[in-house]
């Protein structure tokens, strides 16, 4: 097996699911969709599952303290992972509810009638819906950044479609399709010069790069723990403190509250004023395990060692006369490609047959598949625990589907 080896070790070996059931290896090439989790990662959820269980924030005994603590700890190592402060990390149940709580808080509070959404062509549905059901709300329009030929997001359109009325372009720091790179810095600073906020979905970015908000001077940044090797069902919002102090309660319960009579609720400062209830301890705890993971094992040397397998892949796939691939030569650890008359579903249950996961359909960004002009593609992508062989295992799995298409 040719392995990654950072660390001086051979990180596959803390995957346990990188095996099928039969033990042999499984070539494992969807990780923009979710990651595989190493054992350090779910060896941390057990144990707060476990031995070190209790709720947090709300018991006066001395295991509860201990849990609030460490929830605590999760939120600054969070934090610091992006380069922001714990008072400025909301925990969330992913990205997608990020985006949903800054679109209703903050847009609500900031957003009338004849105001302007910037978005980009190849957003994923996330960061397209939350801001059509603002718009429809307050009377907003959204305006669509179209793509570059190489099919990144064309910030000189950008720039010239900017105007006074906009309050908040949204983009991806990371295609999760085209794993095309935005300067994020230069969109930061298009977009302050109208006077609009920055959000930058960053799920595809933190596995693959280093990020640091306060650097690339957005406003929200958002991402979720499964694509970051943590676990389903948590994620972060971090937004500059100064906003995050004037943006409105969201849901109300537990947790989030200074006060209540029936009379009038007042509310707590700080991220908890957006986590109403019992919080996502266990997942917290292992998305911050998740974290240091990576930060462990590096993300230059991460970023470098994927950028060498999308080159190889890329090189392989464009060779072939009959394939069609999307995407920016420098894509951040994803592939897209098409080949001619085979669907990417077929494609991807006769991979399946060989030990071999890709996705393949519209990926959640059904404006891009219309604007690339197909109905779906299929997707390769990388993550730290990927090799050569899984490369090869694609290609030869490829082979093997023309054959049967009769193509060979």
């Amino acid at each position: 097996m040719n392995a990654p080896t950072f660390l001086d070790r051979d990180v596959r070996a803390d995957f346990p699911g990188l095996v099928t059931k039969d033990g042999d290896p499984w070539h494992y090439l969807d990780t923009a969709a979710t990651a595989q989790k190493p054992r350090q990662v779910i060896e941390a959820m057990t144990r707060a599952l476990g031995e070190d269980y209790a709720t947090v924030h709300r018991g006066v005994y001395s295991r509860s303290a201990d849990m609030t603590l460490a929830y605590e700890s999760a939120r600054r190592r969070i934090a610091t992972f992006i380069g922001g402060r714990e008072d400025e990390i909301v925990f969330t149940r992913g990205a997608t509810e990020a985006i949903n709580l800054v679109a209703k808080t903050w847009g609500r509070a900031n957003l009338k009638a004849g105001d302007r959404i910037l978005l980009s062509q190849l957003e994923h549905h996330s960061n397209i819906v939350p801001w059509q059901m603002l718009a429809e709300d307050v009377g907003a329009q959204i305006d669509v950044v179209p793509l570059t030929d190489d099919h990144q997001i064309d910030l000189d359109a950008a720039e010239a479609m900017l105007t006074q009325q906009h309050r908040i372009v949204a983009f991806a720091h990371v295609s999760n399709v085209l794993g095309s790179v935005l300067n994020a810095s230069r969109a930061a600073a298009m977009a302050h010069k109208v006077g609009a906020k920055l959000l930058l979905d960053g799920c595809q970015a933190v596995p693959h790069m280093p990020v640091d908000v306060a650097a690339l001077g957005c406003d929200f940044y958002v991402f979720s723990a499964h694509k970051l090797y943590g676990p389903t069902g948590i994620g972060a919002l971090w937004a500059r403190s100064e906003i995050l102090l004037d943006m409105p309660a969201w849901e109300g319960g537990g947790a989030m509250i200074d006060r209540v009579t029936f009379e009038k609720t007042t509310y707590g400062h700080g991220p908890q004023r957006f986590e109403a209830g019992t919080p996502a301890i266990t997942e917290a705890i292992a998305f911050a395990a998740a974290a240091d993971y990576v930060r462990e094992v590096g993300l230059v040397t991460m970023h470098e060692a994927e950028s060498n397998l999308v080159v190889r892949l890329r090189r392989e796939l464009t060779a072939m006369n009959d394939v069609t691939v999307y995407g920016p030569a420098d894509s951040a650890g994803i592939v897209s490609f098409t080949i001619d008359d085979i669907h990417p579903h077929d494609l991807g249950t006769i991979l399946d047959e060989a030990n071999i996961a890709i996705r393949a359909g519209h990926h959640c960004a059904q404006p891009l598949m219309d604007y690339l002009g197909v109905p779906a593609t299929a997707r390769a992508s990388f993550g730290l625990y990927s090799t050569d062989e899984d490369i090869t295992a694609l290609l030869e799995g490829i082979a093997r589907t023309r054959r049967i298409f009769g193509k060979g």
